[in-house]
């Protein structure tokens, strides 16, 4: 019960923080994600089909959970970066909590509860609306727990980058060419068996692949990829000594 009241103690800030923005956070993390909707479901993919384990979709619901998986990842790392690196090198409000008698688990963890609940409620918001576009979407307890999984990873990963990279220059420049790369090539548009081998086999690699096959699974009835879930949880864990590391290298 300590490691859960001292979790609660360093997320409460920023959950007064996002109580105060809520509606500014929500709409600047879900207008993207919409856009790519309208886009590339309706603008792009009127009238395809898609195919998946012997199974046809339409193409807005063999999108949305992809949707989902980038909304994940953006409105998580993006929150919880900023904010922790703001605070980390600005403010110095973070170096603060280092004096507190709470262990390291507690900051890093208490440190990804923003990203979690925000990146939660972008996802949940495109899943009831994808759910409203398609009959062929459903959202399940599985659905939600592996959304919940990836907010946690990827706000686990914010909290190392918040914590290692050095200042906002270099963040760009880790969300230009990792981030924002991965929202478009990890299977959350389309098929990555459509790519050449060399470059399917580096994507498989990537974490939210493995986000977007486990969101598509549960959200259209396939058969559920229990490896992409382990190397999901993997990920988690990754990140999280990540995280681990960075605050004892900054002390």
């Amino acid at each position: 019960m300590t490691l859960i009241g001292d979790i609660f103690r360093v997320a409460l800030p920023d959950m007064y923080y996002l109580r105060r923005n809520i509606l500014v956070l929500l709409a600047t993390s879900i207008v993207t994600p919409l856009l790519y909707l309208v886009a590339f479901g309706y603008g792009l993919g009127n009238g395809i089909t898609m195919d998946a384990d012997g199974k046809t979709f339409e193409y807005i619901a063999y999108m949305v959970p992809g949707v989902v998986a980038l909304t994940t990842v953006t409105s998580s790392f993006t929150t919880v970066s900023n904010k922790l690196m703001i605070q980390k090198r600005f403010y110095e409000s973070f170096d603060e909590m280092l004096l507190c008698p709470i262990t390291k688990t507690s900051l890093v963890l208490g440190k990804s509860v923003l990203g979690i609940v925000k990146s939660a409620l972008c996802g949940s918001i495109m899943l009831v609306l994808g759910s409203c576009l398609s009959g062929d979407m459903h959202i399940t307890a599985g659905l939600i727990g592996c959304m919940l999984l990836s907010c946690m990873t990827f706000s686990l990963l914010g909290v190392a980058a918040g914590m290692i990279i050095p200042d906002l220059p270099s963040m760009n420049l880790f969300n230009s060419f990792v981030i924002l790369p991965m929202t478009f090539l990890c299977g959350t548009m389309f098929s990555i068996d459509s790519l050449p081998d060399t470059a399917a086999d580096i994507i498989w690699c990537l974490p939210l692949t493995h986000t977007s096959e486990c969101l598509r699974a549960c959200a259209l009835g396939l058969d559920f990829p229990w490896v992409s879930l382990a190397v999901l949880i993997a990920y988690a864990v990754a990140f999280y000594l990540l995280g681990m590391f960075a605050l004892r290298k900054s002390e």
